[in-house]
């Protein structure tokens, strides 16, 4: 099939540019072209395995080898202006409306930590770091991007001719997709990257759990007083609610695109995303979205209660009526709402902040939500990056007030989170943008698999119940990481 050159020619401000574009026709599903990109640097799949009905989860896409490269740990400079002055240079072709809304641009991880350079408050003493500097940021300027449209079944390659200066030509886009397009053609297996497990560099750290393998930064004990602390807290009036999850830590038995392989098919989810950054590679099956922004609109979906899904309609059914009336389930959710209407006004036009959706129930693969929705219009004077920094993290999984509650966190977890409760996502040169929240997440590093799992403590938690529901968020990865056990 003949490549085509689609010039979409831009209006008003935006500049004359052109895509280059090459339909792939009819693909099942991305994780073969997934293969065949092995061994690019910085590959990057945002992965909507379900969910495909609604405009959230209708697209997935697939890039690596970003042209330029913004990588920064705890220890490093701050790095939120050159993501900052990235967003307000992005040239912005046409948003033409048969086109997705990713055409490369700007994309990668903002990790939980990132928030440190936005409010040095919450910043947790460096002998909290253990053996390797926490990452702070890792983005990349992605010139070309493969979208995979659920609704029809068709693939397309995007190339946008972008180089490190963040300038556009389209027989820069050409070649590169020429040379993408001979990639996937090819008969030869690429390299595997970041496939090997390795041996852990160093004894398991942390408690033994009631799970064979799995060690946790918390014991039973102290993770209930934990929360029996935050409630205590909560009664003197410090915080309203303060979101607290316990790190696991499982030998690495398989590479990471095995584990992330069965991940997508245990835990399906809209927001899922992996990420090789190396030397460490990012498996997310996210069900939560924290931004998405479409001709300036913003849309977010903080979740906030957990039931689990049990195989039986009706007893699913029974939890989900449970869920929806729980007050203390509601009340979490429609303080967080409160919270992201109150970062949201930071950024978005007087009086365009609203809630479109309150409470309402959705189901993925083995839990069940409560899930709300607020919406607002950006203003002109704001770019994507300071938007997601006015919002980061999401409220949905520090508590509230937000800056206390990251203070309680910092003290009682006693590690950092980094991609865990991050954010991974685009800024596309159509003006689109989309960023998840990163929970059901694992990070393969040094031969080990770490993934947190936690919850929001309320006046009306009880810390027995709070454990147990770290458990049951942690059933769909513990299904992926030891299939034998299922």
């Amino acid at each position: 099939m003949p490549e085509t050159a689609s010039n979409h020619s831009s209006t008003n401000d935006k500049p004359e540019t052109s895509l280059w574009t090459h339909p792939l026709g009819q693909v099942a599903d991305l994780d073969v072209l997934f293969k065949q990109l092995a061994g690019l640097e910085h590959r990057l799949w945002l992965d909507s395995v379900s969910d495909h009905e609604h405009d959230r989860g209708r697209y997935s896409f697939l890039t690596a080898d970003p042209v330029g490269w913004l990588h920064a740990t705890l220890l490093d400079p701050d790095p939120w202006p050159q993501f900052h002055e990235w967003c307000s240079r992005l040239p912005l072709f046409s948003n033409d409306a048969e086109l997705p809304p990713f055409c490369g641009g700007l994309a990668g991880l903002v990790p939980y930590e990132a928030a440190w350079w936005l409010e040095p408050s919450v910043r947790m003493p460096e002998t909290s770091f253990g053996d390797h500097p926490p990452l702070g940021m890792a983005i990349g300027i992605y010139d070309w991007t493969i979208a995979l449209d659920h609704s029809t079944g068709k693939a397309t390659l995007i190339c946008n001719g972008l180089n490190d200066s963040l300038d556009a030509d389209p027989e820069r886009a050409r070649v590169r997709g020429e040379s993408i397009l001979q990639r996937l053609r090819s008969s030869t297996p690429p390299p595997i990257s970041g496939s090997a497990s390795k041996t852990p560099t160093s004894e398991p750290t942390g408690f033994e759990t009631g799970e064979a393998g799995v060690r946790s930064n918390f014991d039973s004990v102290r993770y209930v007083a934990a929360v029996a602390e935050i409630i205590d807290r909560i009664g003197a009036g410090d915080s309203f609610q303060v979101n607290l999850a316990q790190t696991l830590t499982h030998e690495a038995n398989d590479s990471a695109e095995g584990l992330y392989r069965r991940l997508r098919q245990s835990n399906p989810a809209p927001y899922a995303a992996f990420f090789d950054l190396g030397s460490e590679q990012i498996l997310s099956s996210s069900p939560e979205g924290f931004l998405q922004i479409r001709d300036r609109h913003v849309v977010t979906r903080p979740i906030k209660g957990t039931v689990p899904r049990t195989g039986d309609e009706i007893e699913d059914e029974r939890l989900a009526q449970v869920l929806g009336g729980s007050v203390k389930d509601r009340a979490e959710n429609i303080m967080i709402v409160d919270l992201m209407r109150n970062d949201l006004s930071i950024a978005c036009t007087d009086d365009s902040v609203r809630v479109t959706g309150l409470c309402e129930i959705e189901r993925y693969q083995s839990v069940q939500h409560l899930v709300s929705t607020v919406e607002g219009e950006l203003r002109d004077n704001a770019t994507i990056s300071e938007l997601l920094a006015a919002c980061f993290p999401g409220g949905s999984i520090t508590g509230a007030p937000k800056i206390e509650a990251m203070k309680t966190i910092a003290r009682l977890e006693g590690q950092p989170r980094e991609a865990y409760c991050g954010s991974m996502g685009y800024v596309s040169v159509s003006g689109n943008a989309d960023f998840n929240i990163l929970i059901r997440t694992v990070t393969q590093r040094d031969g080990q698999w770490h993934f947190a799992v936690g919850g929001g403590i309320t006046a009306r938690s009880e810390p027995q119940s709070e454990l147990e529901e770290t458990w049951t968020k942690a059933a769909g990865l513990l299904r992926a990481i030891r299939p034998e056990s299922t």
